[in-house]
């Protein structure tokens, strides 16, 4: 089977698990990898033995380099996958796709004008719970899906994360940071968006660090934190959405699809295993069903192996461009609903992505 070359630009937390994509799926081949610092580059190199730690234009201009990996800022996406796109590598990123919703629009038109894939995480819809979910919902296990609940209810990273700060900027809180995992999952569920609206506050002007390293730090709030939407599906359905980083504590669950004859459960979307619940209406209660599909644990990079698998046999992948940009608006649009007070009717469309078949061999996926 022929490899596809990689390059990861941006070294930081998140790429030791693309770093072990690389290892764990053999279609990839991660031959470079970039970062504003060096040093840094050099580590990840040498931790992962990968061949080359370069600066980020020696890695774009590198001819036999197929797909660019960005998992840098959220504010430099737009950027870094345009600038990936014009030196002719496909590109695919952390969410979101961009900051602004002209950006991602920029973006695949520049990929169609180019004839290349662009992808986005979240990719965690490929893993065997939202998976499993699927395959229930089209083999007609509730009906037809009428509605949809999903609810990130915490109380922020200042108590645990090492660098809280950017959550509170342009580009995350709750819903440009989470949103994308629930409503990538809701896309795949059930279906586009056509109707959104929300109501948006910001609850606290400042934030205060209470993990070990920086205890008492305050930290500036730029964004709202607590976003209640509604979304009216292409396919019939209301979906309701809250992501909030003010809430103490909830018992809410992560996500619900209700159909005409049952209630599904889903499995915690930043998540890619089970467990996964079900009650028809013939049951007195829900009964848990086994996982239908592979890649429960931890997958981040599947995204990215479809991709490569699509790069070679010319086909549609699933974490796709055109549903990223759909979730972007989507975000945009419960803030743009808030400050006007009405409705957003959204521009952008997508298909939902292809179900994954659930006889797939380790480790790897269908061509």
């Amino acid at each position: 089977m022929r490899k596809v070359k990689v390059g990861i630009i941006g070294c930081g937390v998140i790429s030791p698990i693309y770093f072990e994509a690389g290892r764990k799926f053999e279609i990839l081949d991660i031959v470079a990898c970039a970062d504003l610092d060096l040093d840094r580059a050099k580590a990840r190199a040498a931790e992962y033995e990968i061949p080359k730690a370069c600066g980020v234009e020696e890695l774009l201009a590198d001819p036999e380099i197929e797909i660019v990996i960005n998992l840098t800022i959220p504010s430099a996406h737009a950027e870094l996958h345009l600038r990936a796109l014009e030196a002719g590598k496909h590109t695919y990123g952390e969410k979101p796709l961009a900051i602004r919703l002209e950006d991602g629009q920029k973006i695949l038109a520049m990929a169609k004008e180019k004839n290349l894939l662009v992808g986005s995480a979240p990719d965690t819809f490929l893993g065997g719970g939202i998976q499993t979910c699927r395959k229930l919902i089209d083999e007609g296990w509730i009906g037809k899906p009428i509605a949809a609940t999903a609810f990130m209810m915490g109380s922020g990273p200042e108590s645990w994360h090492s660098n809280p700060g950017f959550f509170y900027q342009a580009g995350a809180g709750p819903m440009f940071d989470m949103g994308p995992y629930y409503l990538t999952a809701l896309v795949n569920l059930i279906g586009p968006v056509k109707r959104v609206s929300g109501s948006v506050q910001t609850t606290y002007s400042e934030r205060t660090i209470t993990n070990n390293m920086d205890y008492g730090k305050k930290i500036p709030v730029e964004v709202p934190t607590h976003i209640a939407g509604t979304l009216e599906f292409l396919s019939g359905g209301i979906g309701t959405i809250i992501t909030s980083f003010d809430v103490q504590g909830s018992r809410l669950p992560r996500m619900e699809i209700y159909g005409s004859t049952g209630t599904l459960i889903v499995p915690d979307p930043n998540t890619f295993g089970g467990p996964v619940y079900i009650k028809g209406y013939n049951h007195t209660d829900f009964v848990e069903i086994p996982l239908t599909h592979g890649f429960a644990d931890n997958s981040r990079g599947l995204g990215v192996v479809d991709m490569a698998y699509a790069i070679i046999n010319k086909r549609e992948h699933r974490a796709n461009g055109e549903m990223a940009c759909h979730v972007l608006e989507l975000m945009h649009g419960f803030h743009w609903s808030s400050d006007r007070g009405s409705h957003y009717n959204v521009i952008s469309d997508c298909k939902r992505p292809a179900a994954l078949p659930n006889n797939l061999p380790y480790n790897a996926l269908n061509g």
